[in-house]
């Protein structure tokens, strides 16, 4: 499809969701791969749980993570919603009738530094002829919708010289990281979660040959009972198990996954990432810190900690890299919870697509808002604009 002086080309693979890249002087490629199934859809040391590295990181002069926001008055953002064309009706909350922007007028602040500016030409200089697969959840989905709109909206066509990046920028939804029933990119809403909690290859074997690899997990653990199995998915010698979800399953998991990575992972090849949780404001300590429906400001409060933070899967997922780097295999935690907790006004409550509502739903938005995912532009961008300073200042 023509796109004013982009030509955007997407060619899909069963679920492919391979994001393939070039710019050929005014054309932006997107192509899939025709192998297997490539479904669509941090650890610094002397990590602070709030805040992430210290100053003294050696990427970074400052802490990036420790900031405020600070409201400018004009638009931040690195490219308009409209114009993007990856965006999905999941993120796009000024299509779905956000009438009010003031939350794309905030810009985060670190205390001792600024936040450096996202060029998208630098960017994709960087991971030139790499392959970046972002694995997890409709939350790191999220981030790598914005990542491609940041992309998108920062290359200009070149009418004197051709430039081929010949770069892959891919997601791959695993939600809980290990094999499960809710594997599927498309029909996941299962209400009985099962997971093979030993069991990763079905995922892993799609990412053995990345170059840059960013994790999420988290939400999909919130979950209060499970079903573990311990065999095959149809096998008649299965074993199933209702078990309450606890810290200990989800440490099990991150165990796997590290297990795969430590064994699996070429360690002079390919650079690690693992976001801390993003937030959700379904409910807060006060009425001003409480759902995100009808929110047009940021959490003020200095230090402001939700109470819906899970700081023990936090600690679990910290240990497990650090562990994971005790054995040599470095992975960078990028510890956004903190400074997106603040934002609260940032969601995209009703202003995205649902499926039927009910009339007693209609009634009540409250009952309905996605207090979960961020309107791009959005929080997500600064995710990035982090992660891009990891790139940009790697060897």
């Amino acid at each position: 499809m023509k796109l004013g002086k982009w030509d955007i080309r997407i060619k899909s693979h069963y679920f492919a969701g391979l994001v393939v890249m070039v710019l050929f002087t005014a054309a932006l490629f997107l192509t899939g791969r025709n192998n297997d199934v490539v479904l669509v859809e941090e650890i610094a040391r002397n990590v602070d749980r709030k805040t992430g590295p210290s100053c003294n990181d050696s990427v970074f002069r400052c802490n990036l993570f420790s900031g405020k926001w600070v409201f400018d008055g004009v638009s931040n953002t690195l490219y308009e919603e409209k114009k993007c064309s990856f965006m999905t009706n999941e993120f796009a909350c000024e299509k779905y009738g956000r009438k009010e922007f003031k939350y794309q007028k905030w810009r985060w602040q670190p205390h001792q530094c600024d936040l450096p500016r996202f060029n998208g030409s630098s960017f994709m200089e960087k991971i030139r002829g790499k392959r970046v697969v972002f694995v997890g959840d409709s939350l790191i989905r999220n981030q790598w919708i914005s990542m491609l709109c940041m992309i998108e909206s920062s290359l200009h066509p070149s009418s004197s010289k051709a430039v081929e990046y010949n770069a892959t920028i891919e997601f791959y939804w695993s939600p809980l990281l290990v094999e499960s029933n809710c594997d599927d990119p498309y029909s996941h809403r299962i209400k009985d979660r099962t997971v093979r909690i030993k069991s990763i290859e079905k995922h892993a074997r799609h990412w053995t040959d990345a170059d840059i690899l960013i994790f999420n997990s988290f939400m999909w653990w919130l979950e209060p009972n499970m079903t573990i199995l311990w065999g095959s998915f149809g096998s008649s010698d299965a074993i199933y198990k209702r078990v309450e979800t606890n810290l200990r399953l989800y440490e099990m998991a991150l165990n796997t996954w590290s297990e795969w990575l430590e064994i699996n992972i070429n360690r002079t090849k390919t650079k690690l990432f693992f976001m801390s949780l993003s937030p959700y404001h379904f409910q807060g300590e006060s009425l001003n810190e409480g759902h995100c429906y009808n929110v047009t400001e940021p959490i003020m409060k200095e230090d402001y900690w939700g109470i819906s933070t899970d700081i023990d899967m936090m600690r679990t997922a910290e240990s497990t890299i650090q562990k994971l780097e005790k054995r040599g295999l470095k992975a960078e935690y990028l510890n956004i919870t903190h400074l997106s907790d603040y934002r609260r006004d940032a969601h995209t409550s009703i202003y995205r697509k649902f499926g039927d509502l009910s009339d007693d739903q209609l009634s009540n938005p409250k009952s309905y808002s996605d207090c979960v995912h961020w309107c791009l532009p959005g929080v997500p961008d600064v995710w990035n604009q982090i992660f891009y300073s990891y790139i940009i200042n790697s060897s």
